[in-house]
């Protein structure tokens, strides 16, 4: 088994609000990132996803749990070990055009991480910068031109030029392609895996649409306020997901033609408050298997016959 490049253990994240109110957004979450793979991590909204991307990258600190990168804990570094972390672990933000600083153009957006992290010669950044406009489908008349003189699938791509200046392993991409047309949700996700396949990194992908997952992804990872459901393959929990859950969220995916529609288990209820979860199972409440014993203690995550793991009473041994 290839060794991880990003692993956490135990991670959380409880947000205080002041008055004895706590938000818990993540809650033990174990992930495990090979070189190469693309980690899909789905939920709702307010399931904690975009927390745990901003986790990942530490732009939040966990209240709780470790992540390391290459082995090495990445909670206490400071100095030259930082800074070789950071250049390791880019991010790509959901919205380009409130995660671009707005009078910079294009070409000093790119440049800017090789300038702070002074990566080789002017010469060197200034074919880098050309080179990654090429990449990414812009060309050097988009290198002048200022955020908002670009469409959203150029900011887009800008903002992936941008988080693959410094040669990163890992790029945590916080739903990538949900700020922009569906006409250009394509080209984006294409490119994506191009670059991905033609500089081997490893990927995040952090959405909440299971048709976009099931063309990016090698394994899903599901979570539901806070917590990790169910993980495996792609190919085993979007064809035989195991958790009532992933069922439902399946279930809820548009079909092209009506002979293809299935019976659906509506869910019922809307998602509990963080920041007053239920008791054990926080699915419970709209679960329409829930039993007693759901709201007696939190399942766990176990093994399941497809390969991967899920968290559910019923699938437990009895």
């Amino acid at each position: 088994m290839t060794e991880a490049l990003i692993e956490t253990r135990g991670l959380s994240k409880t947000f205080h609000l002041g008055r004895g109110r706590d938000l818990r957004a993540v809650s033990d979450v174990d992930l495990t990132l090979r070189p190469g793979e693309t980690l899909a991590v789905v939920g709702e909204s307010g399931c904690g996803k975009s927390t745990l991307a901003r986790l990942l990258v530490r732009l939040e600190q966990p209240t709780e749990g470790e992540i390391s990168f290459d082995g090495t804990d990445v909670s206490g570094l400071s100095g030259r070990a930082e800074k070789a972390w950071r250049r390791g672990v880019q991010m790509v933000f959901q919205d380009p055009n409130t995660s671009l600083n707005p009078r910079m153009t294009a070409y000093d957006a790119i440049r800017e991480p090789l300038d702070n992290f002074r990566e080789g010669t002017t010469q060197d950044r200034d074919r880098r910068v050309h080179d990654l406009l090429l990449r990414v489908g812009l060309n050097a008349s988009h290198g002048r031109r200022y955020p908002h003189e670009l469409s959203g699938g150029q900011c887009q791509r800008l903002g992936i030029a941008r988080a693959l200046a410094l040669r990163p392993k890992v790029v945590i991409a916080d739903e990538p392609v949900s700020a922009l047309d569906v006409s250009i949700q394509a080209q984006v996700l294409n490119l994506i895996m191009d670059l991905q396949d033609e500089l081997g990194i490893a990927i995040v992908f952090v959405s909440h649409d299971l048709s976009v997952v099931r063309h990016v992804s090698d394994r899903v990872m599901v979570m539901y306020l806070g917590r990790v459901v169910e993980e495996g393959t792609a190919e085993a929990v979007l064809k035989t997901p195991a958790h009532p859950y992933t069922q439902a969220l399946l279930a809820s995916v548009p079909i092209d033609h009506p002979s293809k529609r299935r019976a659906r288990q509506p869910l019922r209820g809307e998602i509990a408050s963080p920041l007053d979860p239920p008791s054990g199972c926080a699915f419970r409440a709209r679960c329409p298997l829930a039993e007693p014993r759901c709201a007696r203690s939190v399942p766990v995550l176990r093994p399941v016959a497809t390969g991967g793991r899920a968290a559910c009473h019923l699938l437990e041994a009895t």
